[in-house]
């Protein structure tokens, strides 16, 4: 049997009624409500749109350079006019330089335009004033007697312009200038040595002379030294000194009139006689020979009769620098069998005794003299011997060019 339900004789009241009760009517906005309605309008007025970064990106740019101050961009302004000043200036001094080089070239008479380098900045400024800072200029190749310079530099200083513009310059008048003079041992090989003598520089002042020198048929070995030394305001001197021609080794010939000096045979031509016995007695077979070494004629008649008193003498010291001293050429004209008993050509001799020591050092002389100018004053400053040439410090004053 089921249990019966208790009805509950106060019914429970309904919840949405007593809020129902609650209201007292329609409630005033507060100022949260305001800010939010304010906020829902304002964004209700710009529709969206994607954002364009082209227009913008040049917004910003046009931008930045109108807030610049007017002062850089007046600064920035004053470098772009300076740097086409800058670039007309230059082209005009590249003009001036190549018309001068030009000019020169033909006033010269060179074989090859100079370089030339004006020097100061700006040029325009002293183009107005007709007065140059600096001029250099370089002319290579120029011909001085037998030998030929590499390179002639100088620098002009103060330089005044006779000109009415930078097309019609008609001259010049340089106060002062210096620079040098370089003349290389690869053009004095070329000039003097005729590709059989080189020249190398020895020391501050020498210069040394090595090869070979062709004399009637044979080749000698050629040994000198060369002294250089200025010779008055203009000039370069050359002092040969220590000259030896060898041929082969047999013998030596230095010319000149001192005992040292002319045609002398070698210690290994000495020796050779005390080897040889016919070279021996070919040499003491001859009266003036045997007078000039100063040996007793018994002793000389024993010698060419027994070989073995032959060797006991030529093999003496005393007899090899009795050789020694002996000079051929002296001998060589009267006794021409002779030296060739002792390996000597005679037309060889013969040749030697005309090469004396002014034709041999002619051959060897590195002299030059600079030209003398029309105005003004060049002179030579000091002479150095380096490692692959002489150098000579020029100066001078007074000098016109052109007008």
């Amino acid at each position: 049997m089921r249990t019966p339900h208790h009805l509950d004789a106060h019914p429970r009241p309904n919840p949405y009624e007593e809020l129902a009760a609650l209201d007292d009517g329609p409630l005033e906005e507060t100022p949260l409500d305001e800010f939010l309605t304010e906020e829902r309008d304002a964004g209700a007025e710009d529709a969206w749109a994607p954002p364009d970064h082209r227009r913008g990106g040049k917004r910003r740019r046009k931008n930045r350079f109108a807030g610049l101050p007017l002062a850089v961009k007046a600064v920035v302004g004053l470098v772009v006019l300076a740097s086409f000043a800058a670039l007309g200036d230059r082209w005009a001094v590249l003009y001036a330089e190549h018309r001068a080089a030009d000019t020169l070239k033909d006033r010269l008479d060179l074989a090859a335009a100079p370089e030339v380098e004006i020097g100061g900045f700006p040029f325009l400024t002293q183009l107005a004033d007709k007065r140059l800072d600096s001029v250099k200029v370089t002319v290579p190749d120029v011909a001085a007697d037998r030998v030929s310079l590499a390179k002639v530099s100088a620098t002009a200083h103060d330089v005044t312009l006779n000109a009415d513009g930078l097309t019609s310059v008609r001259g010049a008048d340089v106060p002062r200038f210096d620079g040098d003079v370089q003349l290389t041992f690869a053009d004095l090989n070329r000039e003097l040595g005729a590709s059989q003598v080189t020249f190398t520089g020895e020391g501050r002042d020498r210069v040394r002379a090595n090869g070979t020198l062709p004399v009637a048929g044979h080749n000698l070995r050629l040994r000198a030294e060369a002294r250089i030394q200025r010779q008055g305001e203009r000039g370069i001197a050359t002092e040969i000194g220590k000259m030896r021609l060898d041929i082969g080794d047999l013998a030596t010939y230095r010319p000149g009139t001192r005992a040292s000096e002319g045609l002398h045979l070698t210690p290994k031509g000495t020796a050779d006689l005390a080897r040889e016995t016919r070279k021996a007695k070919a040499l003491l077979s001859v009266p003036a020979i045997v007078q000039r070494m100063g040996v007793p004629e018994a002793t000389v008649r024993e010698a060419l009769a027994d070989d073995g008193k032959l060797a006991e003498l030529t093999g003496s010291p005393r007899f090899a620098r009795q050789a020694a001293g002996l000079n051929l050429i002296d001998l060589a004209l009267e006794n021409p069998d002779v030296m060739r008993r002792l390996g000597l050509d005679p037309n060889l001799l013969d040749s030697l005794s005309g090469l004396t020591r002014p034709v041999l050092a002619d051959r060897l002389s590195l002299a030059f003299e600079l030209p003398e100018p029309d105005q003004g004053d060049v002179r030579l400053r000091d002479v150095r011997v380096e490692e692959d040439g002489i150098r000579v410090r020029v100066s001078g004053s007074g000098l016109t060019v052109g007008r």
